[in-house]
């Protein structure tokens, strides 16, 4: 849909996300939990790695790109990063039972980006109308310190390279 507007350097626009809170009640898989919002304005004073997927359950996503985040969790933290994050334009209910399936719980939030509005504003959303997915968020991961961009690694095709969790650890 655009070119890539973010880089290193650039502070990040205000914006506000939605996503549902891990809590022990949501294991049982009958609770839906309730969506609270989360503003950018948070993360001042805080290192965060910002990782976008096009959509959660998607093979890619599912498979590949958003597991090891979890699994190098620890490493994160070794790095001195405050919050983990996965960003996509599904809905907070829909992340949210992706969250528990992948088994995230109070590590990784699931943020949602309603039709990839923030995204687009870092030039990173794309138009997946060809697959009925609508607009997305492109595959994309960031670090971001203290609202500044430390960070950029957009995919420039399929697969996870440049946003995966090893070369966001190298980065940091």
């Amino acid at each position: 849909m655009s070119e890539v507007k973010v880089q290193v350097g650039d502070t990040i626009p205000q914006g506000t996300f939605t996503y549902i809170p891990y809590t022990p009640e949501l294991e049982d898989h009958s609770a839906c939990g309730i969506p609270v919002k989360l503003n950018t304005d948070e993360w001042k004073g805080k290192k965060v790695v910002l990782v976008s997927v096009p959509g959660a359950f998607t093979p890619t996503c599912h498979a590949n790109h958003v597991p090891p985040f979890l699994q190098k969790y620890d490493e994160f933290k070794k790095k001195g990063v405050d919050v983990i994050a996965i960003v996509a334009a599904n809905d907070a209910f829909v992340l949210s039972g992706w969250a528990r399936f992948l088994g995230l719980k109070d590590k990784v939030l699931t943020l949602s980006d309603p039709n990839a509005r923030w995204s687009a504003q870092l030039g990173l959303a794309q138009d997946l109308s060809a697959v009925d997915f609508g607009t997305r968020t492109k595959r994309y991961a960031l670090v971001i310190d203290d609202l500044k961009v430390k960070y950029v690694g957009v995919e420039p095709e399929r697969g996870v390279t440049v946003s995966g969790a090893d070369a966001v650890l190298a980065a940091l």
